[in-house]
């Protein structure tokens, strides 16, 4: 199977200087974790519900004025929608991410490839291991979560 079988159609992006505040709220519309961001037709970075959070928001700064090229992830990794599911699902397991971007041969962008769509398409044993390398450090703190005291 490739991954324009299992993937998601119509993937959100917007320019790199769209302010964060509107990301959000994108997300929050379109009930989504991430908006990828592209510039000059080109994919340049994605930004997560976490992005947010932890470098907007936790950040203490002004961050109601932020753009998404402030707290975008630059490194954007991704598939090809030619690729089979089974390559994308273990670059996902290798990398540690929930979701991948899915691009044509041209690198035009196709859609998104995420854990939920793995779920509905994979065999249950790739699913498996997918989702314990993504979720792995969870387990680690999990073990530590006691010892942790936050200070307010």
């Amino acid at each position: 199977m490739q991954v324009a079988d299992a993937m998601h159609y119509g993937a959100i992006w917007v320019e790199a200087d769209t302010p964060v505040v509107q990301v959000s709220k994108l997300m929050q519309t379109k009930n989504v974790g991430a908006i990828l961001i592209g510039r000059n037709d080109r994919l340049v970075g994605i930004v997560t519900d976490r992005d947010i959070a932890c470098r907007a928001v936790a950040s203490g700064k002004e961050w109601c004025n932020a753009r998404a090229r402030d707290v975008m992830t630059r490194r954007v990794i991704y598939c090809l929608d030619t690729d089979e599911l089974t390559t994308a699902a273990k670059l996902m397991q290798r990398k540690k991410l929930r979701r991948l971007a899915v691009l044509t041969e041209k690198k035009r962008l196709a859609g998104m490839l995420g854990l939920g769509d793995l779920a509905r398409s994979a065999t249950p044993e790739l699913v498996a291991e997918v989702l314990s390398a993504v979720t792995a450090h969870h387990r680690r703190q999990a073990n530590t979560a006691d010892q942790v005291q936050i200070q307010l």
